[in-house]
């Protein structure tokens, strides 16, 4: 599997990606410490407890490293997060959607870790 190949199956846009890192060896290294990103765990953690700050802390976490990696899908969820927890911003969501919210970008972590494992098993 190629990196490209690799970035069509996890919802990614390795050419964002290459815009921002420039170099295939370094986007190469950088996806593939994805699957060990302790943020993520934090997220789900934060969630769990409604920790509003370590949700915000988390979701703003993952947005930028995966805005970064052109990981497209990973980001837009974590942007919805981030902003639902912004400091100053009235919330909109209930707990209810927010942890529905949270489950759904778990679950796009997991399919993302999990196409990066099978990458890095061909490669």
């Amino acid at each position: 599997m190629t990196l490209k190949e690799l970035y069509a199956k996890i919802d990614g846009d390795y050419d964002k990606a290459m815009q921002v890192l420039c170099i295939e060896k370094l986007l190469d290294k950088h996806i593939r410490k994805i699957p060990d990103n302790h943020i993520f765990a934090d997220l789900g953690n934060a969630g769990h407890s409604m920790d509003e700050n370590a949700i915000f802390e988390s979701a703003h976490a993952i947005k930028g490293v995966c805005a970064n990696l052109g990981l497209v899908k990973l980001a837009d969820m974590a942007s919805e997060i981030t902003e639902e927890f912004r400091p100053g911003h009235e919330r909109k969501m209930t707990d209810d959607e927010i942890q529905v919210l949270i489950d759904k970008t778990m679950t796009q972590f997991s399919k993302t870790a999990e196409g990066i494992k099978e990458y890095e098993q061909t490669n």
